[in-house]
């Protein structure tokens, strides 16, 4: 039986970040991934303040030299309606621009920097089982490859398994999801833009025509093509005629926006096309004895505000954190010090997301007269600073954006 101090389930963002910090910090660490990469994920339009995890796991060198898109905002369009968020322009301190990224390539990266900093990363693992106690972690684990089983014994266990949710579901920590059943279905096109409006420093978020609950994501990479999805009530996507596959389905709710498809009319189909439904998940709680969920193996909401890497970076330096004070002996209440500070941007990031869905958001977003000090603000959470507490509209995120939705709706009543 191996025995290690901490284990980490998955070797996406969030477990190559978590790994990295805790090895800067002298711990034995070991990342177990189920998959082989390089592999696709969607999540590609990273947030401002995620790059400050990234530089603190001494990562920001390789990712800076791997010439991904630079990105200093996010641009909204509907119907005649155009307006951007500056990320440079915003009301909390901290990184002003980011990256569009080919995650195949990013979490490669990541997981190649950690390993080079002395993290033990394992590919084909999948952990089967595990028990859970105050004294630490005994986890079954099965290699893909050769099919035999091991016994790993550690002081404590992360997961940042993702979507996989491997402990959520060992565990039965799943609990409903708040958020209705919404799809996404996305690809990649070689775009051929040639639109000068198109800023391709932004990631160009479009609401349907008709349907506001209804958007569509537009990521431009720096290689000249861009990750492209539509979102949207299930039931309502499928209601599509003449789909035969999700290509189908994404061109022609793609043709029913028409400013998106004139930006990408020259564009070259050649990937085909994914969905994506149920993603929205909770747990009933983030942490147990010896175990901690980081990122989207414990919350995801929804990927209208590119919000899932930088919940799951945030996660990993407060486990990180918490963690290494822990195995240096001292008494950690993991409410206090992880999943309350968590769930403050969480929620934050949930209240924009339901009032993106509702319209009061897409209100204050379309909005002509903005003030510019309350545009900073909102341009802050949109950057990934939803923990900034001395920000209005993270303090008291939900009545503050109904209260801002209802003074611009009466504005332009008035107008």
């Amino acid at each position: 039986m191996e025995t290690r101090e901490v284990v980490i389930i998955g070797a996406g963002p969030a477990g190559a970040v978590a790994a990295a910090l805790l090895r800067r910090k002298g711990h034995d660490v070991l990342v177990l991934e189920r998959q082989t990469f390089p592999r696709f994920s969607i999540g590609e339009s990273l947030l401002a303040h995620c790059l400050e995890f990234v530089e603190e796991a001494g990562m920001m060198p390789a990712v800076r030299a791997a010439g991904f898109q630079t990105k200093n905002g996010a641009a909204f369009a509907w119907g005649d309606r155009y307006t951007d968020f500056d990320f440079r322009e915003k009301f909390s301190p901290g990184p002003g621009t980011t990256f569009q990224v080919q995650r195949a390539r990013f979490d490669q990266i990541l997981a190649d920097e950690a390993a080079r900093q002395g993290v033990d990363v394992r590919f084909q693992q999948e952990v089967t089982g595990g028990e859970f106690t105050s004294q630490g972690a005994l986890l079954q684990v099965r290699d893909l490859t050769s099919g035999e089983s091991e016994r790993i014994q550690a002081r404590f266990v992360l997961d940042a398994s993702g979507y996989g949710r491997v402990l959520a579901r060992l565990l039965d920590l799943e609990r409903p999801c708040d958020m209705p059943a919404r799809k996404a279905v996305f690809t990649h096109v070689e775009d051929r833009i040639t639109d000068d409006r198109f800023d391709r420093e932004k990631i160009l978020i479009s609401v349907h025509p008709q349907h506001r609950g209804i958007w569509y994501w537009l990521i431009p990479f720096s290689n000249g093509r861009c990750s492209l999805g539509v979102v949207g009530d299930a039931a309502l996507l499928d209601k599509t005629s003449d789909w035969t596959s999700p290509d189908d389905m994404l061109k022609q709710w793609v043709h029913a926006e028409p400013n998106l498809a004139k930006v990408l009319r020259d564009a070259v189909w050649d990937t085909p096309a994914n969905a994506l439904g149920g993603y929205s998940a909770a747990v009933k709680r983030l942490h147990g004895p010896s175990f901690a969920l980081l990122g989207n193996a414990a919350e995801f909401l929804d990927p209208v505000f590119s919000s899932g890497v930088t919940i799951a970076l945030k996660s990993s330096k407060l486990a990180a954190d918490a963690l290494h004070r822990q195995l240096r002996g001292e008494k950690i209440d993991w409410d206090v010090e992880f999943a309350q500070p968590l769930m403050v941007g969480v929620d934050t990031f949930r209240a924009y997301v339901q009032g993106w869905y509702e319209g009061v958001f897409q209100d204050v977003v379309f909005y002509e007269q903005a003030q510019p000090e309350i545009k900073r603000m909102i341009s802050s959470i949109l950057a990934g600073y939803a923990w900034d507490t001395d920000n209005p509209f993270v303090a008291d995120p939900g009545r503050r954006l109904r209260m801002l939705a209802q003074i611009c709706h009466t504005s332009a009543a008035i107008q």
